[in-house]
């Protein structure tokens, strides 16, 4: 007689099953639980979805996941309020790592600017540091705002507290005196927003701190006669001399419609950061991934085109390498060396 097991099908019906059947039907489900193992999930903050953080950090992510079923590390690209709300995140370990210009990376650090009253973060870690950032202000074309000085009494959006383009607008303000009453109305719209207002006419001018091409500020020139001004002069020239992670920067030329010149500004480039904390493994597999990967990785956002490994390694960074990047960078064979320990106002 032939052993069976019997199933309900439907109601009151029986079938039976031959019980070396039930049998491989265990052995191949376990065998699948044993192939596909629990996944580790990380979260990576970033910033606003119509900045460049958003859609690098979800690039970032995308190459660690084609691989999650070996390394069983799953990575999740959050839209965050930006760079200083990440590494307050990071400090109250709500993030595994995340996105952060390189300024604010710097004050995290060493406990300056805007995170002076919490103190230094002496856990945060380096990673690698990604593409430029240039301060950008873009203003209505009928606002009479051709240079950076011609913001004040007028009406502008300076950005959302803890977005790294505020974090920028504040030291820029410092650099040239201003308060908030210098302005008619200082708005505090995210990124997300602020290319509306200004088509709306509800403000002059907004400021920018990201990659470029970026889109919000292509539809904004495009749709809304907008312009790029410059931001330059002595106090910009004695803010770029005095601190090494901020840099003189041009947005190109013809870039955007109705740019026929280079538009001078300064700026700081955008960091991947984690803290002490951060599992060197997962480290060492989202740097593998990235590097491994490198002229796709540069191909999937153009702000990322102009990428170099070795000035990955070293720009912009403050806080020192986290482990999991130096033993990637050592099997690799790839030169490195820790930045600075210090920080300055």
């Amino acid at each position: 007689m032939t052993l069976s097991l019997f199933r309900l099908f439907g109601a009151g019906s029986l079938t039976a099953i031959p019980l070396s059947a039930m049998v491989l039907s265990v052995v191949a489900v376990a065998t699948m639980a044993k192939a596909a193992p629990d996944l580790r999930l990380i979260t990576m903050g970033t910033g606003g979805k119509v900045g460049v953080y958003y859609p690098v950090g979800g690039v970032i992510c995308e190459l660690l996941n084609r691989n999650r079923l070996d390394h069983g590390i799953r990575c999740v690209a959050e839209s965050t309020d930006g760079s200083a709300a990440n590494l307050r995140d990071l400090r109250a370990a709500r993030l595994e790592l995340a996105l952060a210009q390189s300024d604010l990376h710097n004050h995290a650090y060493g406990g300056t600017g805007p995170f002076k009253e919490v103190g230094a973060n002496r856990n945060l870690r380096s990673v690698f540091s990604l593409h430029p950032e240039p301060f950008t202000v873009v203003a209505r074309r009928d606002s009479g705002i051709n240079r950076f000085e011609d913001l004040k009494g007028k009406r502008v959006n300076i950005g959302n507290q803890g977005s790294g383009q505020r974090g920028t607008m504040d030291v820029v303000m410092k650099a040239f005196g201003w308060s908030l009453d210098d302005f008619e109305i200082a708005s505090e719209l995210p990124s997300e927003d602020q290319a509306q207002a200004l088509c709306e006419d509800q403000v002059d001018a907004i400021v920018f701190t990201v990659g470029h091409p970026n889109q919000s500020i292509a539809d904004a020139i495009s749709n809304c006669d907008a312009v790029l001004v410059p931001v330059t002069g002595d106090a910009i020239d004695r803010l770029v001399a005095a601190q090494p992670y901020y840099r003189r920067a041009a947005i190109p030329r013809e870039m955007y419609l109705g740019t026929p010149q280079d538009v001078e500004t300064f700026g700081v480039g955008a960091t991947l950061v984690g803290t002490i904390g951060t599992d060197p493994a997962i480290v060492y597999q989202i740097v593998k991934a990235v590097f491994e990967n490198f002229d796709e990785f540069r191909s999937l956002h153009p702000a990322l085109a102009t990428l170099e490994k070795e000035q990955m390694v070293t720009d912009g960074l403050s806080a020192p390498l986290h482990f999991g990047a130096i033993r990637y960078f050592q099997d690799a064979d790839i030169d490195w060396r820790q930045p600075p320990n210090e920080s300055s106002e």
